[in-house]
């Protein structure tokens, strides 16, 4: 089996991706305590720069001036929608700082992902990733007393639904395609989720 031949090295990487995915999940989550949706996810289009960044110097990639451009526009963007929540309160930049944050951490596990992907099946790689983050978040829900059982049955519905869409169809399916295509083109899906979610403000 194809894992059980990674070093030192690459056991190490996995577990940084697998804490981060949960350091991703956690400031995002805050975030939306503190600003919006539309413009957490907007923050989240800064994705594919900072990993497009990680990817030239750790991988030597280069990217042409179009994605150069593409990436340029996300950042102007991204600096617009916080600059308008400046001016709406303080709480709101503290949550675009928690987004940029947990935004950042997503691409440390892109990278990391790419790292190792043609030294472990995904499935298993997955897994791993998966139940660390898992683990990352129930310490941080443990340090803070919150409860892991108290809540309604709507809300279990959408802890299910948050399991099993974003996990099984989003981050699963990244890292299949990690064995096939570089991070910086996997990290470009994620500007699709704050088109939807802006779409879905306008509409509700």
């Amino acid at each position: 089996m194809r894992s059980l031949q990674m070093g030192r090295k690459e056991w190490s990487i996995v577990f940084i991706a697998g804490v981060f995915l949960g350091l991703h999940f956690l400031f995002w989550m805050e975030s939306l305590l503190y600003t919006s949706v539309a413009s957490s996810m907007v923050i989240l289009t800064l994705q594919p720069l900072f990993v497009m960044i990680g990817s030239y110097f750790l991988f030597k990639e280069r990217v042409t001036i179009l994605s150069t451009l593409c990436m340029i526009a996300a950042v102007v963007g991204s600096m617009i929608i916080a600059w308008g929540d400046i001016g709406v309160s303080r709480e709101a930049l503290i949550g675009d700082g928690l987004s940029l944050l947990g935004t950042i951490s997503m691409s440390v596990y892109m990278l990391a992902g790419q790292k190792v992907s043609h030294k472990i099946p995904a499935n298993f790689y997955s897994v791993i990733v998966f139940f660390l983050g898992g683990s990352a978040m129930l310490v941080y829900s443990l340090v803070n007393h919150f409860s892991l059982t108290d809540y309604r049955p709507a809300d279990w519905t959408y802890f299910v639904l948050l399991a099993v869409i974003p996990t099984i169809f989003g981050h699963f399916l990244f890292n299949l395609l990690l064995k096939s295509i570089g991070a910086t083109t996997v990290s470009v899906g994620v500007i699709g989720e704050s088109v939807c979610t802006s779409v879905n403000r306008v509409d509700t």
